[in-house]
């Protein structure tokens, strides 16, 4: 046992310590000002910013495929219902309002993807209903819309002014901990190449982001919404200081367009390309190991019209080097439709610059009930190119109504149908061929954010 009395003889000496400490603040603490200007702070900022950022929850029923539940026979002898198993998936993230005289709340897809239920909760403490108003996957972006209550909205600022080294602050409610605000610098800008992301076109910034500050605002010293915070490089899932935010010109653009149109049109090239290798590399004559090799150009495209051929690797679009496939695809995919673009190719071990104009992405859309009376209510589209190059076949559901049979059944916006009672899909063509010998059952392997389910429509 320790020994009382030699702590408390110690006691005094260590309560003189404490008190000596406490009475000399001057010593202790930073003083208000230094010759007579105030010290710096971020606070009067952060009282104009911190009522427009608010915490998104969302919910997404998801149904739950068991084989033995499948079974009449089993089912029967247990006495189990014939409804469907279901279980409740919730999200947590973050958002922030930019238009208060409309409601408008710009998120992350992946914050609110497949929800069928969204609750947005204010600063000030009021829960609402959230409305989708229209999801881009390919961005990371969604747009919200509540009611436009005694709402403060975010200014946006000029993204493409950022410069490397300019101060930042990262808000959101990480870990459901409450509203967080950190600070850092821009570390880089126009980062692209990471690995699952769609078109990409990040900030990089050491303000710390971690989950639950997706959607939230990465804004300037002066209260300026400047990105919207997306995701963390991180070997261990934790913050490492290597965060990325989507550039605000690139938000309110994807915003605009999903508010009028509720799609995201994109700049096309029309070619499928593949990276140079350095067989590549020395059978085409080239000097750097860089650039994307063309293998098709697509019927009817800008491409075709201009006269790329099979074999050209192009090094430049637009002005920006292209160093690899996916560089060309997310040039032309952040490059707005109709904008006339110089393309740099070498061919033949020549250089040439081609000038054509990006044609507008075209989504081919399929109701479906042309292809089976119990899709009623819902549009099909063939997946993207980003995920035709992960290897990702299939349908998308672009749109479905909320009193469709499917939706009743878990299906949502944005989902990815990968196959069909376990047949694997390519497209949509492939989908209707399938649906065209009128099976009995439709079972769903459906792909929504990073898991993947079965889904028996019912």
């Amino acid at each position: 046992m320790p020994n009382l009395s030699c702590f408390l003889r110690a006691a005094p000496a260590l309560l003189l310590t404490a008190t000596l400490g406490a009475a000399t603040p001057a010593f202790a603490a930073l003083p208000p000002a230094v010759d007579g200007q105030a010290l710096p702070s971020l606070a009067p900022m952060l009282e104009k910013v911190t009522p427009a950022v608010v915490n998104i929850a969302s919910k997404t029923t998801v149904a739950i495929r068991n084989p033995y539940f499948d079974d009449p026979v089993f089912r029967r002898f247990f006495g189990i219902p014939n409804t469907p198993q279901e279980r409740v998936q919730q999200s947590l993230g973050s958002g922030v309002i930019v238009d208060a005289a409309k409601g408008y709340v710009l998120t992350n897809n992946h914050v609110v993807a497949g929800a069928d239920d969204i609750t947005v909760t204010l600063a000030d403490g009021r829960a609402v209903k959230a409305k989708m108003l229209g999801t881009d996957p390919d961005t990371d972006l969604a747009v919200l819309q509540i009611p436009a209550e005694r709402l403060t909205a975010l200014p946006v600022a000029d993204s493409s002014k950022l410069r490397v080294g300019d101060f930042v602050v990262a808000i959101g409610e990480p870990f459901g901990l409450g509203q967080t605000v950190t600070s850092g610098i821009v570390s880089a800008l126009g980062r692209s190449g990471l690995r699952g992301a769609g078109y990409q076109n990040f900030i990089q910034t050491d303000a710390s982001i971690n989950p639950g500050n997706s959607g939230g605002p990465l804004v300037n010293l002066r209260g300026e919404l400047v990105g919207i915070n997306s995701m963390i490089y991180s070997p261990s899932g934790g913050n490492v200081g290597i965060g990325f935010a989507i550039p605000s010109n690139l938000a309110v653009d994807v915003m605009r367009q999903l508010v009028t149109t509720g799609e995201v049109k994109r700049g096309v090239l029309g070619v499928e390309a593949q990276d140079v290798t350095p067989e590549l590399a020395r059978m085409l004559a080239l000097k750097d190991q860089r650039g994307a090799v063309v293998t098709r150009v697509r019927a009817r495209t800008p491409a075709e019209s201009a006269g790329l051929k099979p074999g050209d690797v192009i090094v430049s679009l637009d002005g920006k080097p292209v160093g690899t496939a996916q560089d060309l695809y997310n040039i032309e995919g952040l490059t707005a439709p109709g904008a006339s673009v110089a393309v740099g190719v070498v061919r033949d071990g020549q250089p040439l610059t081609i000038t054509t104009a990006l044609k507008a992405s075209e989504v081919r859309l399929v109701k479906g009930d042309t292809l089976d009376k119990r899709l009623a209510g819902v549009q099909f589209a063939d997946v993207d190119d980003n995920l035709r190059r992960q290897g990702i076949g299939g349908v998308s559901i672009a749109r479905i109504a909320e009193d469709s049979r499917a939706y009743r059944n878990g299906l949502r916006v944005g989902d990815i149908i990968v196959a069909l009672n376990r047949r694997d899909l390519v497209g949509v063509d492939d989908f209707s061929r399938l649906l065209a010998t009128h099976p009995r059952q439709l079972m769903f392997t459906l792909l929504r954010g990073d898991e993947a389910y079965y889904l028996l429509l019912q």
